[in-house]
């Protein structure tokens, strides 16, 4: 048995995509909100019996080895990889010497690098004060060692030295981010090198799955003027700061128990929180929440609610993720932390947790906090405050992607200023271009080539004379294979049809079963198990006497749409030859027409 099977035998789709897409029963099959395009109702269907998953939104699909290398961004052995180690099995050989490249490269160095910050910190001298430091933070030796902090003194080329005497080349390390070239540096020689981090203390940045991808490092003293208190990994293959998002690989499970993630701006915030048994809190790492990271979260729920600084700097900061948010029908609410339990949610968890726990519990609808906001600041006693008013809140109720929650939030505000709702549902269109500009940017993951073909009305029809044949393979012998092969040509579906005629031919197969067993090539199987999906969704529990008549009627369908196609071309044919004067190739032409 090959390793891709004894992977696949061990593991059940539905389980794997359960812990990135929230998935509900639908007849035999799962759905939910499709993770590779944005969409409000739930196209992805996941097929237990089949192991196959496809989306009928985006026409993608496949197997549990191509939805991780969607989902994670991974090469193919880099996905086998992860699946064997989740599935326990140890692969060949042959794949473990294949199994690496540039990003498994960086990865085992930034994991060498982690312990190296870690180990530092705990046992050497050097890193008395920052000890001293993470203990007046109230950070305990327990959660020191569970996330794995670390410290970097200020030297020049320590952690480099280091990582070249283990054996790893000086582009590993620039590859990481982990070294910096100075011009003039040479790669031959390994001289003109120095440590990016210097004299920080490290939090490790992890994917989702644990593995570290990066890191964040923090000055202990007041920055030297131009340098920056926080300074993070720069972009590498394995890390991208507005993709990822601290502490979710150990936040995930309770966020998906709670139905809430909790969202802060620091590492700090994060770890203290989690010190105090709120282990749904995670960090955007001091950036606006991105397209990406609202992805991300969307895998394990549709609900957050955000703490950030509460002067403007703050607010201006998290609004571009407040409105990338709404727009992708996540349900925002929003934290605020009193004036006297201190300005961010560490210092109010270290004063007094149960108050973060109330502010948490107690946070505000994002639309109440719009209009708290609106009306606090502006006033509403002549007509150009109440339109100004009108203006800011029309623009945030514009993003709402729900008819009747729009519909509420403008009589709210009608209520408020005293005005008719129907002018204010007018003054709301001329903010729709900007509300579908920002709706453009949440469509973060590109569509990849669909594995069933895009549909034209001929293609629709083959599909599904192909997927009824498939289903009742007596019916490709008495209607599809009779049938197809005159329309083979006009469609996408042709290469399929071959293949599965090969197999029909090898002997008269009378199950789907016995079917799947002849075939071999693993694209035509995974289109087979992507039209049994379509099957289950448009032809649940179909007799074989009810599937001949669907046959037969699609024929017909498929018969006039062929027709009107070949009209179509002779019609082009035909202005063609006019154009060129050739009146006898018109003639004929049109006596074609005529016969059709």
């Amino acid at each position: 048995m090959s390793d891709t099977q004894m992977i696949k035998d061990k593991l059940d789709i539905v389980d794997v995509i359960g812990e990135y897409v929230q998935l509900k029963p639908a007849g035999t099959s799962r759905k939910g909100l499709c993770p590779f395009h944005n969409e409000k109702s739930p196209s992805f269907t996941v097929s237990r019996d089949r192991q196959a998953w496809y989306c009928f939104g985006c026409a993608t699909g496949g197997d549990i080895f191509s939805f991780i290398q969607e989902i994670e961004g991974m090469e193919f052995l880099e996905a086998l990889k992860h699946l064997a180690n989740q599935a326990g099995v140890t692969l060949s050989t042959g794949y473990n010497k294949e199994v690496g490249g540039k990003r498994a490269r960086i990865k085992e160095v930034l994991l060498e690098a982690a312990r190296f910050f870690h180990n530092f910190l705990l046992v050497m001298d050097g890193a008395q004060e920052a000890r001293t430091y993470i203990s007046q933070r109230g950070v305990d030796e327990k959660t020191l060692i569970e996330w794995h902090v670390g410290y970097i003194p200020d030297q020049w080329d320590l952690l480099t030295k280091y990582l070249l005497n283990k054996g790893y080349g000086i582009d590993d390390l620039v590859d990481a981010g982990l070294t910096v070239k100075r011009e003039g540096g040479a790669y031959t020689s390994g001289k003109g090198f120095y440590d990016r981090f210097r004299g920080r203390i490290m939090f490790p940045i992890h994917g989702t799955h644990g593995e570290v991808v990066g890191f964040t490092g923090r000055v202990i003293k007041s920055p030297k003027e131009g340098v920056g208190k926080y300074l993070n990994t720069p972009q590498t293959a394995v890390f991208d700061k507005s993709a990822v998002i601290f502490g979710l690989h150990k936040a995930k499970k309770a966020i998906k128990e709670a139905g809430l993630a909790v969202l802060v701006e620091g590492q700090m915030d994060v770890i203290t929180a989690h010190q105090h048994g709120m282990y749904n809190v995670v960090a955007s790492s001091g950036t606006a929440l991105t397209a990406e990271q609202i992805t991300l979260l969307k895998r394990y729920t549709s609900k957050i609610a955000m703490a950030f600084d509460s002067d403007e700097a703050g607010k201006k900061a998290a609004k571009r993720g407040i409105d990338l948010a709404i727009t992708q029908g996540l349900d925002v609410r929003i934290i605020q932390i009193p004036e006297d339990m201190g300005s961010d949610p560490d210092d109010c968890i270290r004063r007094d947790s149960d108050v973060w726990n109330q502010v948490v519990v107690q946070a505000k609808d994002v639309m109440d906090w719009y209009f708290s906001e609106a009306f606090l600041t502006g006033g509403v006693d002549t007509p150009k405050e109440r339109q100004a008013i009108a203006n800011s809140l029309l623009c945030e109720i514009q993003r709402i992607p729900f008819a009747m929650e729009r519909d509420h939030w403008i009589n709210v505000l009608a209520d408020k200023l005293v005005v008719d709702p129907k002018i204010l549902r007018e003054d709301m269109k001329k903010y729709t271009n900007t509300t579908e500009s920002v709706s453009k940017t949440v469509e973060v993951v590109e569509k990849k080539e669909a594995i069933l073909p895009k549909s034209s009305r001929i293609d629709t029809l083959v599909e599904t004379l192909l997927l009824l044949g498939i289903l009742y393979p007596k019916l490709w012998y008495s209607h599809v294979q009779p049938f197809f092969g005159s329309f083979s040509a006009l469609s996408t579906y042709g290469p399929l049809y071959d293949s599965l005629n090969v197999c029909y031919n090898i002997s008269k197969i009378t199950t789907t079963d016995a079917l799947l067993l002849l075939v071999q090539k693993p694209e035509i199987q995974t289109q087979v198990d992507m039209l049994l999906i379509k099957g289950e969704v448009d032809f649940p529990g179909i007799t074989e006497v009810d599937a001949l008549k669907e046959e037969e009627v699609f024929y017909k369908q498929l018969v006039v749409a062929c027709k009107k196609l070949e009209r179509e071309v002779l019609q082009k044919q035909i202005v063609a030859a006019e154009q060129r004067g050739d009146s006898g190739q018109v003639t004929a032409l049109i006596k074609d027409f005529q016969n059709i």
